[in-house]
C-alpha cells in the first residue's frame, strides 16, 4: 500500500504555523473593513457609490503592489517580502490615528490603501510559500488547509467590528419609533458625534497595526526556509511569455477576479441587504458571523474532500451551488432570501485557494510572478462593489428606492455575483 505523502514535513511545522497565522491577520482587516462601508456612509453622510470607495482603496491597493513585490520576492526572500508586508500593513493602521484626528475620508482612504499594499506584499508571498512547504501533490490541500484560517481571523474582525465599532457608534442611536436620530440632529450636535465615532472606527485599527508589527519581530527572529531555486534573477519577461501561454493561468486569474469580487459584494453588502429587512447593522452581524462560520466549516470540509475528489470537479459544484443560493437572495422575499445570501459563503468556501492552486500548477519558478497576477486579482474586490453601489443608488440612496424584475434594487444587485459564479464555473467546467 502507498502511503500518501506528508501534508506539512514536520521539520517545516513552526514555519507553516508562523506564515498560516498571517492568513487570518489579513482575514481579520477584511472583516473589520467590511462593515465600515456602511459605518462611513452613516457617519459622513454619503451615498452608496461614495461609501464603496472603501472597498476601491482596500482592494485597489492590492492591484497597484502586487506586481512590485513579486518583484522584490523574486530578487530577494519570502521572507524579507513578508516583513516588508507586515511593515505597510502596520503603518497603514496606525495612519488612522490621523485621519480621525483630520476627520478626513480622504485621508482614511489612504490609510486603507496603504495597509493592502502590505496585504498585496503577504498575499504574494504567503500562498506560493504555503504551496512551497511540502511534496507538490499536496500543495492544493496544504493552501487550503492554512486558507481554513483566513476565516478565523475574519470572525474576530467580525466581533471587533460589531462590539467595539458598530456598537459604539452614536450615530447609530435611534429613537423609540426605531428611527435613525443622526440624521435629523442639526450640525453642531452631528460634529460632536462625528467626532466620537470617527475615534471609535480608529483605535481598532491602531491596535491591529501594533499586533502587527510584535507579530512581524517574531517572524523576524524566526528561522525560515527559503526556495532553493531563487538564484536572484528578475527574468521577468521571459516569464511573463511562459505565463501568458498557459491558459490554466490566464482563465485562473480571470476567474480569480470575478470570485473576489462575488465574495466582498456578498459579504459588503449583506448590511444593506439586511436593512431593507428591519435589521440594523450591528445585529445583521450576527448574519455575518453565521455566513463566515459556514465558509470556515466549509474550508474543513472542503480540505478532506480533495484527498479524494479532484479540485477543478469540486470547484464546479459549488460554482453551482453558490450560484443558486445567489437565485435565492435575488428572487425570495423576506428572510428565506437573506438565509440564501447567507449560504452562499459556504459555497464560496473552496474558491480561492483551488483557483488559486490550479493556475499555479507546474510553473516552477514563474509561480512566484503568477501569484502576482493573482493577487492583482483581487482589484475585482474594488471594482465590483462599487458596480453594485450603482444599482443601489437607482432611484435613490436607499436600497429599496424601486424595483428591479420584481424586487428591490439590493436584492436585484446579486445579479453580479450570479455572473462571477458563472465564470468560476466555466473555469472549472474547463479544466
Amino acid at each position: 500500500m502507498t502511503q500518501k505523502p506528508a501534508l506539512v514535513p514536520s521539520n517545516l511545522l513552526l514555519p507553516f504555523i508562523l506564515i498560516t497565522s498571517l492568513f487570518a491577520l489579513w482575514g481579520f482587516a477584511n472583516d473589520i473593513t467590511n462593515p465600515m462601508v456602511a459605518a462611513f456612509k452613516r457617519v459622513l453622510e454619503l451615498n452608496n457609490v461614495q461609501a464603496s470607495l472603501v472597498q476601491m482603496a482596500f482592494y485597489g491597493g492590492y492591484f497597484t503592489m502586487a506586481l512590485p513585490a513579486a518583484l522584490f520576492i523574486k530578487k530577494y526572500s519570502y521572507k524579507t517580502g513578508v516583513l516588508i508586508g507586515m511593515g505597510l500593513y502596520a503603518f497603514g493602521a496606525i495612519l488612522f490615528f490621523p485621519a480621525a484626528a483630520w476627520e478626513s475620508y480622504a485621508f482614511f482612504l489612504l490609510a486603507l490603501y496603504i495597509l493592502t499594499f502590505g496585504l498585496a506584499f503577504l498575499e504574494t508571498t504567503a500562498n506560493p510559500y504555503i504551496l512551497s512547504m511540502g511534496p507538490a501533490e499536496t500543495a492544493t490541500q496544504r493552501l487550503n488547509l492554512a486558507q481554513a484560517f483566513n476565516p478565523m481571523g475574519a470572525l474576530a474582525g467580525l466581533f471587533v467590528a460589531k462590539e467595539f465599532i458598530l456598537n459604539a457608534l452614536q450615530s447609530n442611536a435611534t429613537d423609540a419609533a426605531g428611527n435613525v436620530i443622526f440624521p435629523s440632529l442639526d450640525e453642531s450636535a452631528k460634529a460632536i458625534i462625528r467626532t466620537n465615532d470617527l475615534m471609535v472606527i480608529r483605535d481598532p485599527y491602531v491596535m491591529l497595526g501594533l499586533v502587527v508589527i510584535g507579530l512581524g519581530i517574531v517572524i523576524g527572529i524566526a528561522k525560515m526556509p527559503e526556495n532553493k531555486t531563487n538564484n536572484g534573477s528578475l527574468d521577468f519577461w521571459p516569464s511573463m511569455k511562459r505565463l501568458f501561454r498557459k491558459p490554466q493561468f490566464v482563465e485562473g486569474a480571470v476567474a480569480q477576479m470575478f470570485y473576489v469580487g462575488a465574495q466582498i459584494m456578498v459579504w459588503t453588502y449583506i448590511y444593506q441587504y439586511a436593512e431593507v429587512l428591519g435589521i440594523d447593522n450591528a445585529s445583521a452581524v450576527n448574519y455575518a458571523y453565521t455566513a463566515l462560520i459556514l465558509f470556515l466549516i466549509g474550508r474543513w470540509i472542503c480540505t478532506f474532500l480533495l484527498r479524494y475528489l479532484k479540485s477543478a470537479k469540486l470547484l464546479l459544484y459549488f460554482s453551482i451551488l453558490a450560484g443558486l443560493f445567489t437565485l435565492g437572495a435575488i428572487f425570495l422575499p423576506g428572510m428565506p432570501g437573506l438565509y440564501s445570501l447567507v449560504g452562499i459563503s459556504f459555497a464560496m468556501s473552496l474558491m480561492f485557494p483551488t483557483i488559486y492552486g490550479i493556475a499555479l500548477e507546474d510553473l516552477g519558478e514563474d509561480a512566484k510572478y503568477a501569484a502576482a497576477f493573482l493577487v492583482m486579482a483581487i482589484v475585482g474586490g474594488a471594482i465590483m462593489p462599487t458596480l453594485q453601489g450603482i444599482i443601489l443608488d437607482i432611484g435613490g440612496t436607499g436600497y429599496a428606492d424601486t424595483l428591479i424584475l420584481g424586487v428591490p434594487e439590493v436584492n436585484f444587485s446579486f445579479i453580479l455575483p450570479f455572473c462571477c459564479f458563472a465564470v468560476v464555473g466555466l473555469f472549472a467546467w474547463r479544466r
